[in-house]
């Protein structure tokens, strides 16, 4: 079977590292497991960064760690360049710029908690999931 090609939307990485226990820490566990190939953008990464970054405080991470996550994503991803903009879409232009990600790399699938945000995406052929839903469609649900 053909792995899944998906956008791992800020706040499920934010999730994971807030917490163990919930499937978007099981989701960036196996974000190397070949059942999805996660899609990365220059743009995207540093949000990813931006974002962890201000919850170091909260969390029992040190903020080495947080860069170590975020190199090691950055290594499993699959790097794409945006050429085409095709904003506005969304509301939120941070939200756009996560599926022009989706779009020019061609994905199944944006993994996000907030799919209302996203419901434009459909004219795109992009699917919508949580991480739960995602891990449910891999065969990964523990």
């Amino acid at each position: 079977m053909k792995p899944l090609r998906i956008v791992m939307d800020t706040n499920v990485l934010i999730s994971a590292l807030r917490s163990n226990q919930g499937a978007s820490f099981q989701l960036l566990r196996r974000v190397d497991c070949q059942k999805f190939q996660l899609c990365l953008s220059v743009p995207l990464v540093l949000e990813y960064e931006a974002s962890a970054k201000e919850i170091v405080l909260e969390t029992a991470l040190t903020r080495r760690d947080i860069d170590d996550v975020i190199d090691y994503v950055c290594t499993v991803a699959e790097p794409v360049k945006i050429y085409f903009l095709w904003r506005p879409v969304l509301r939120d232009p941070k939200d756009d710029m996560v599926l022009e990600l989706a779009v020019t790399a061609g994905c199944d699938a944006i993994v996000t908690f907030n799919k209302s945000d996203f419901l434009e995406a459909v004219q795109f052929r992009i699917k919508i999931l949580t991480p739960k839903e995602l891990l449910e469609k891999i065969g990964e649900l523990p």
